[in-house]
Parts: C-alpha cells; structure tokens; sequence
C-alpha cells in the first residue's frame, strides 16, 4: 500500500510563490556583490591601496635629452620576440610617486626604429606612454597617455619584462635607481622572493 500526501492546491501555490520570491532576491543580492567585484577588477586604477588614506598622484614629469647610442643597453624579452629592447641607462628615474621612468628603443630585424619615453608605476602594475622620439632628436608628446595595465601577452611582453625583472619588486620601485642600472647592464634580473 502506498502512502499518499494530500496537499492542497492553494498551499502548493503559496509555497511555489514564496519559493521563487526568495530565489529571486538571493539573485538580486548575488548580482549586486558580482557587479561591485567586477568593478574592482576591471579598474584597478580606480581604488586607492594607499596605507596614509591620501589619494595617489603623479609628478610632473620632465623629459630627458634623446637617448645616446652609448648609453643603450638591450635586455631580454622573450624567445619569440619579434624586435629588439634597449633602455637608455642615463634616462632612469624613479620618482616620489612610485613610477619608474625610462626611454625605451625597440629596433626591428629590418632596421626600423622607434624611441619612446615611458613609466612603469610598479604599485599597480601599470605603464604609461609620455612622448615619442623623432629622428631629429626632438620629442612629441603622447596624446594617448594613460596609464595602461600591463599584460605578459606579446604585444607589449617589453613592459611585463622590465617590471618583472628590473624594476618593480613586491609592488615598490625595486631598489634605488643605481642598483635598477646595476641590474640591467649585467642582465641580472630580480630573483623571485628575493
């Protein structure tokens, strides 16, 4: 003999109803948690990590004389890089703010040239574009200057390399400027946990 339960229709109703009421605003309150995390993570930028409670900015930034062949120095990229990476030893700086500045020249297998002045804000995990070198020695500035994650995809693995192995450490400027030149003229990248 089987047992039967005999509810009846109006009950089942109210409970179904009650049921997908509570559904419904546990997703609501779900959704409004997953839309705050997002925020964070797409806009690092954006929140301020700072232990003083004062909000971050930048310094003026003074661009340095046009690089001097002498004062290059390559350093390596990846296997499959496809240009070559020199960093003008004389233009290194790291200022109050976090950024380690730079001028950057990336040379091509075919002889073509490019000289950019940039910095890295090792807190973040950022670079950023000041000014192109022209052939006379001149300097444009960027109309594209803001701050730019850095990724280790090809496109801009030079960046990823230099915070990783040069410049940054543990989300500071990785020692004073000298050690940073130290570092790069010997091909001496930082150690992980060092």
């Amino acid at each position: 003999m089987a047992f039967v339960l005999r509810i009846p229709v109006t009950q089942i109703s109210r409970l179904l109803a009650a049921g997908l009421l509570l559904l419904g605003m546990t997703a609501h309150v779900h959704a409004d948690s997953f839309d705050q995390g997002s925020a964070m993570k797409l806009n690092p930028g954006d929140f301020d990590d700072d232990d003083d409670g004062k909000s971050w900015q930048e310094i003026k930034t003074e661009i340095p004389p046009a690089p001097q062949a002498a004062n290059l120095v390559s350093f390596y990229v990846s296997p499959t890089a496809t240009m070559n990476f020199f960093i003008d030893l004389k233009s290194i700086s790291a200022g109050k703010d976090g950024v380690v500045r730079y001028t950057l020249v990336s040379k091509s297998e075919a002889g073509a040239q490019n000289v950019s002045y940039e910095g890295i804000r090792c807190q973040t995990y950022e670079s950023k574009l000041y000014a192109f070198g022209q052939k006379d020695g001149s300097w444009s500035r960027a109309r594209l200057n803001d701050w730019k994650r850095i990724n280790d995809s090809a496109g801009n693995r030079h960046h990823a390399s230099l915070a990783k192995d040069y410049l940054c450490q543990d989300g500071m400027v990785a020692g004073r400027v000298e050690d940073i030149r130290s570092r790069i003229t010997s091909n001496r990248p930082i150690k992980p946990g060092s």
